[in-house]
């Protein structure tokens, strides 16, 4: 299996988890407010925690894809707006052609807002930079709903995991 590959579907994995804790956030009582939330005073809120899980891998498939892809950068302001963007990122994602990446030994450089600059061979970059990073974020996510009383555990968060699960042996 190519990088590639392994990273599309780890992606998939991603967006669909985080779809699943949007889609329970939704139906909690405190609603709307819960996108405020967050673990601590010097870390993102809700809002921002789930379009960074979604940018991660919007950004990862323009770097290695170069699709030109244009970021949202709006705050998310309801749970139907998150969907939505989930919704269209999962759309981008199936549409990724993992042949036409580049080889796992290409460089791939990039700056950040601070100043700093990564240079890494793709494999590398996904293995070591996007993934962690969209995992980062879905977890900070989890971990807020968890805290404001969403109704989740570890199924929720590993539930691609049960498309492999078999009956006990008696």
């Amino acid at each position: 299996m190519s990088y590639a590959t392994a990273a599309l579907a780890t992606f998939g994995n991603v967006l669909g988890t985080l779809d699943h804790l949007v889609t329970k956030a939704q139906a909690h009582e405190k609603g709307e407010a819960l996108l405020q939330s967050r673990l601590a005073p010097d870390m993102f809120a809700l809002h921002t925690q789930i379009r960074f899980t979604i940018d991660q891998v919007l950004v990862a498939l323009d770097r290695l894809g170069t699709l030109g892809l244009t970021l949202d950068a709006a705050d998310i302001t309801s749970f139907a707006e998150a969907r939505a963007r989930i919704a269209a990122a999962k759309a981008q994602l199936a549409a990724t052609d993992p042949g036409l990446w580049p080889s796992s030994t290409e460089a791939v450089s990039f700056d950040l807002p601070n100043g700093m600059g990564f240079l890494m061979r793709a494999h590398e970059y996904c293995r070591d930079w996007s993934i962690p990073q969209a995992y980062f974020h879905l977890t900070a996510t989890y971990a807020i709903l968890r805290m404001e009383g969403v109704p989740l555990g570890k199924a929720d968060f590993v539930g691609h995991m049960f498309q492999y699960a078999r009956q006990p042996v008696a």
